[in-house]
């Protein structure tokens, strides 16, 4: 099972990718650029991995707090990805998950299964 994370709520454009034999990760400038071309950003990693988007079995995304271009970005991506691969995804804000101490992007997956953060559910939360 190939996971995908996508956080674009904060100060950096962040993606990993969990896999059996790959944990890797990259960020990019946080930028209204950056926000526009999402998608092929998300294809030139999976590409860099030697991976195809439709190999994603489920991509964690980051509904907030925080920026809302890139959380109305990620989200927007994420479902268009979700509608042509039927991909499942999960919206996570790091408030879901009290109690935890030191959140790590690759206990994600495991934490939105502890926490039971239902998928394909969007509800983000943007700074006001």
């Amino acid at each position: 099972m190939i996971r995908l994370i996508i956080d674009a709520a904060k100060d950096r454009i962040f993606f990993m990718i969990i896999n059996d034999d790959i944990n890797d990760k990259i960020t990019h400038e946080n930028s209204k650029i950056n926000y526009e071309k999402l998608s092929l950003l998300i294809n030139e990693f999976l590409e860099s991995k030697n991976l195809e988007l439709k190999k994603i079995s489920q991509i964690y995304v980051n509904r907030g707090p925080g920026s809302f271009a890139g959380i109305r970005n990620s989200l927007s991506t994420v479902k268009a990805i979700h509608l042509v691969n039927n991909t499942d995804y999960y919206c996570f804000s790091l408030k879901d998950f009290k109690g935890e101490n030191d959140v790590k992007y690759e206990n994600i997956p495991k934490l939105c299964k502890k926490f039971k953060v239902e998928k394909n559910l969007i509800n983000p939360i943007y700074w006001s």
